[in-house]
C-alpha cells in the first residue's frame, strides 16, 4: 500500500488584493497552505512579497516556497510574518547547509526543493538535515504548467534511499493524474491552479483529496 497523500493548497499571485481573497477562500476548506514566492530572477515570474503577505491577517498555518536566489536573505522576514516552515531550492544557493542552519536557528521547519533536472543523488547528504524534500514536477514559476511524469521515478528513488523522509510534489497535478501521483509514494501533494482557478475551490479541493485517497489504496 502507498502512503496516504494529503493535499496542501498552493497560493500563487502577484496581486495583494487577490492574495487576501485566496486566503479567505482557503480558510473555508483547509487549515494549512503554501505560499509561492518568486523573485523574477531564479524564476522568470514575480509574486507577492514577504511584506505583502505579512499584512494579511489569516487563521491558516503556512509555509513559504522560496523560488528565489539568495534564500538566506528572505528567511528572517518570513519567520516574522508567521511562516512555520520555509522550502528553498537546492539550485538557488551554493551553501544549502548555511540556509538550513539559519532556518533552524530561527525555529523554522525546513524543506529542500528540487527542480525537475536535479538528480536525487545531489541532495542525499542533505536529506537527513531537513524535514522534507519537494520535487518540482514542472519547470517552476508559472501556474498551469505541464506535468513532468519522469519526476515520479525520483520520488520512488528517494523513498527507497530515505524511507522515513517526508516527500512532496508540486506542479501540474490535476484530477486526471492525481491518483497516479498518489500511488508514487508521496506524502504531500501541492496543488495550485486545479484548486484556485476552478469555479468552486473548496469543492475542487475535496474532490482532489478523495481522488488522492483512492490512488493511495
Amino acid at each position: 500500500m502507498s502512503r496516504l497523500a494529503r493535499i496542501v493548497p498552493a497560493i500563487l499571485t502577484d496581486d495583494p488584493g487577490k492574495l487576501k481573497a485566496m486566503v479567505r477562500q482557503a480558510e473555508a476548506f483547509t487549515t494549512y497552505v503554501q505560499f509561492d514566492i518568486m523573485d523574477g530572477q531564479f524564476v522568470p515570474s514575480r509574486s507577492i512579497t514577504c511584506q505583502q503577505l505579512a499584512a494579511v491577517f489569516m487563521k491558516l498555518g503556512w509555509e513559504a516556497h522560496l523560488m528565489v536566489e539568495h534564500p538566506e536573505e528572505y528567511i528572517e522576514c518570513f519567520k516574522q510574518a508567521g511562516a512555520q516552515k520555509i522550502v528553498f531550492h537546492y539550485e538557488a544557493t551554493p551553501s544549502p547547509e548555511k540556509v538550513i542552519s539559519q532556518a533552524r536557528d530561527l525555529g523554522l521547519g525546513v524543506g529542500l526543493a528540487l527542480n525537475p533536472e536535479t538528480p536525487v543523488s545531489a541532495i542525499l547528504t542533505l536529506a537527513d538535515d531537513v524535514d522534507s524534500v519537494l520535487f518540482l514536477s514542472v519547470h517552476p514559476g508559472f501556474y498551469g504548467s505541464q506535468f513532468i511524469a519522469e519526476v515520479l521515478d525520483k520520488v520512488a528513488e528517494l523513498g527507497r534511499a530515505r524511507p522515513g523522509l517526508e516527500i512532496g510534489i508540486d506542479g501540474g497535478i490535476k484530477e486526471a493524474n492525481i491518483a497516479r501521483v498518489a500511488r508514487s509514494g508521496v506524502d504531500v501533494i501541492y496543488i495550485g491552479s486545479a484548486i484556485f482557478l476552478e469555479t468552486n475551490p473548496a469543492e475542487s479541493f475535496r474532490r482532489l483529496q478523495a481522488l488522492a485517497g483512492e490512488g493511495s489504496q
